[in-house]
C-alpha cells in the first residue's frame, strides 16, 4: 500500500465527514474521487496530505522519507483552485487590476517564478511554460494560470500529486496535452490522485474510482468507462414574474469595430468585428490566451481601454457620458476570474444579493422584493442550505453555484457566462443549463456563453464568435 486510511476520524472543526474513513491506495493504482459539490472531496484530499491530526483511527504512509523528521506531507502536493494564491499575491490585488495593469507596474512575469534549475531535465515543465515565460502573471488567462500551477508543483518533485479538478480552465488542445502528460508523470514515478465533480472529467489514466456521498465514502471499485451515469432530474420551472423587470430596451447590445486586444505592447488579437443584437444567443470560443475574457471586459465596463475603442453598448457609443454602473446594471456576469477575486467572507445569501448592485461584497441594503428574489433563486438552484454559510467556508463548486445565482438574480437584459460550469457536478450542470435555457426563452434576452466544451453550449445558442 502507498497510503492507507483505517477507520480514520480527522480532528476538524465543523467536520464535513459523517463516518470514519477507510481507503487503501496501492502503488500501481490511479484513483479518481468523484462526488457532488460539497460532498467533501477536497477535505478528503487534505486528510491524505496529513493536514489534520486524527481523533481516532490512523493514516499509514509508504513513502521514501529522507530522514526520521521528514513528514509525509512534504512529499504529497496538491493542485486546486486555491493553489493560485501560492503563486502570486492575488489577495492584495483587485478584480479589474488585470485590465488596468501597465508594463511599468510591479508584477512578476512567469519567468520570475522559476529558476534555471527548474528546467534541467524537466521536459514537462519546459513544455508547459515555454509559451508563457514573458507574460505577466496578473494577465494570464485561467487556463494559462493552471499550466503555471502544474509546472510550479512539478519542480518540487512530489512523490504523490493530487489534482483537484485537473482540467478546469483548459481549452481542448490543452486538455488533450494534459491527458498525454499524465501517463508520463506516472512513468516518472509520481503517484497521481484526482478529485472531480463530473464523470466527464475523469482522466483516461484512472484505474480505480471512489464515490463520495455527502460526507462519507460511498463506494470503491475498479474503474470502467460507462455512459449511464447521468440520472434524470425533474426540470426547474421558473416564475419570471418574481424577478425585476427591465425598464429600457435597445436594438444593439454590443458592437465592436476593428477592435484590438492588447496588454501594453503585446497584441493578443486584432481586427475584431462583432455585433450582438438584442435577443441573440452567442457562444464565444477560442483557445487559452486568445483574449476572450478581455473582450468581455470591454462589454462589462471593467476595462478602461474601452474608452479608446470603437465600441457601442446598448445603442450608445462608449465614452459619451454613461457611467460604468449604467452599463453594469443591465448585465449579469460570472467567470473564473470573478471567482478568483471574490474574497469577501460574507454569507452566501449576501453574495447572491450583491448581484443587484454589481459589487464584490454587499454594501447596500436590499429591498424586501430583492431579498425575496435572492432567496427564490437560491431555492431554484438548491442552495438553501448555504444561505447562512460563509462564502469562503464552502467548496469551490458550491462557490461557483452561488456566483451563478448572483449573475442571474436580477434577470438582466444581457447574461454573460464565462465558463460557468467549471468544477460543477452533473446535477448542478443540469440545473444551470435548465436555468439558462428558460432565461433565453424570455423576450429580447441576450446571452453570451464562453466555454471550451462544445457539449456545454446551451441549445438556444445559434451564433458563434471564435477568436484565433
Amino acid at each position: 500500500m502507498l497510503i492507507s486510511l483505517k477507520e480514520a476520524v480527522p480532528l476538524i472543526y465543523d467536520s464535513p465527514f459523517s463516518k470514519p474513513l477507510s481507503w487503501e491506495i496501492a502503488e500501481d493504482q490511479v484513483w479518481t474521487v468523484i462526488g457532488n459539490n460539497g460532498a467533501g472531496k477536497s477535505s478528503l484530499m487534505d486528510v491524505l496530505m496529513g493536514k489534520y491530526n486524527m481523533k481516532s483511527g490512523e493514516i499509514l504512509y509508504n513513502l521514501s522519507l529522507k530522514n526520521e523528521d521528514d513528514r509525509p506531507s512534504k512529499h504529497i502536493k496538491a493542485i486546486s483552485f486555491n493553489s493560485v494564491y501560492a503563486v502570486a499575491n492575488f489577495r492584495d490585488t483587485y478584480y479589474q487590476q488585470r485590465f488596468n495593469h501597465t508594463e511599468t507596474d510591479f508584477s512578476p512575469k512567469v519567468r520570475d517564478l522559476f529558476s534555471l534549475n527548474d528546467f534541467d531535465g524537466n521536459e514537462i515543465v519546459t513544455q508547459l511554460l515555454q509559451p508563457l515565460m514573458d507574460k505577466y502573471v496578473v494577465q494570464l488567462s485561467s487556463g494559462e494560470l493552471r499550466k503555471v500551477l502544474i509546472a510550479r508543483v512539478l519542480t518540487e518533485k512530489p512523490q504523490v500529486l493530487i489534482f483537484d479538478n485537473p482540467f478546469i480552465g483548459l481549452d481542448i488542445a490543452s486538455r488533450e496535452l494534459m491527458e498525454n502528460l499524465l501517463p508520463k508523470l506516472i512513468q516518472d514515478g509520481i503517484h497521481l490522485i484526482f478529485a472531480v465533480s463530473s464523470f466527464a472529467d475523469i482522466p483516461r489514466c484512472t484505474t480505480h474510482l471512489l464515490k463520495m456521498g455527502k460526507g462519507y465514502i460511498e463506494n470503491q471499485e475498479e474503474y470502467q468507462i460507462r455512459y449511464d451515469e447521468f440520472m434524470p432530474m425533474n426540470s426547474v420551472k421558473i416564475d419570471w414574474s418574481r424577478f425585476p423587470v427591465a425598464t429600457t430596451e435597445c436594438d444593439v447590445v454590443a458592437q465592436m469595430r476593428d477592435l484590438t486586444i492588447s496588454y501594453g505592447s503585446r497584441v493578443v488579437n486584432s481586427h475584431i468585428n462583432w455585433t450582438v443584437r438584442a435577443g441573440e444567443k452567442w457562444a464565444l470560443l477560442g483557445p487559452n490566451g486568445s483574449g476572450k475574457s478581455t473582450l468581455l471586459s470591454y462589454v462589462f465596463a471593467d476595462n478602461p481601454q474601452a474608452y479608446s475603442k470603437d465600441i457601442t453598448l446598448f445603442d450608445r457609443k462608449r465614452g459619451t457620458g454613461e457611467s460604468i454602473w449604467d452599463i453594469k446594471k443591465r448585465i449579469g456576469y460570472t467567470s473564473s476570474e470573478m471567482h478568483l477575486y471574490y474574497r469577501e467572507n460574507v454569507d452566501c445569501l449576501s453574495v447572491v444579493k450583491s448581484g443587484f448592485f454589481d459589487s464584490i461584497g454587499l454594501f447596500r441594503k436590499c429591498t424586501e422584493e430583492q431579498s425575496a428574489t435572492a432567496e427564490y433563486v437560491m431555492n431554484l438552484l438548491r442552495l438553501n442550505h448555504l444561505r447562512s454559510r460563509l462564502f469562503l467556508r464552502t467548496s469551490a463548486g458550491e462557490q461557483r453555484m452561488v456566483l451563478f445565482a448572483r449573475a442571474v438574480v436580477k434577470n438582466p437584459e444581457l447574461l454573460v457566462l464565462d465558463e460557468p460550469f467549471h468544477g460543477l457536478d452533473d446535477v448542478n450542470k443540469r440545473l444551470c443549463s435548465d436555468f439558462i435555457e428558460q432565461f433565453c426563452e424570455q423576450r429580447k434576452k441576450t446571452l453570451v456563453f464562453v466555454t471550451h466544451c462544445m457539449e456545454e453550449i446551451p441549445a438556444n445558442v445559434n451564433n458563434i464568435m471564435k477568436l484565433g
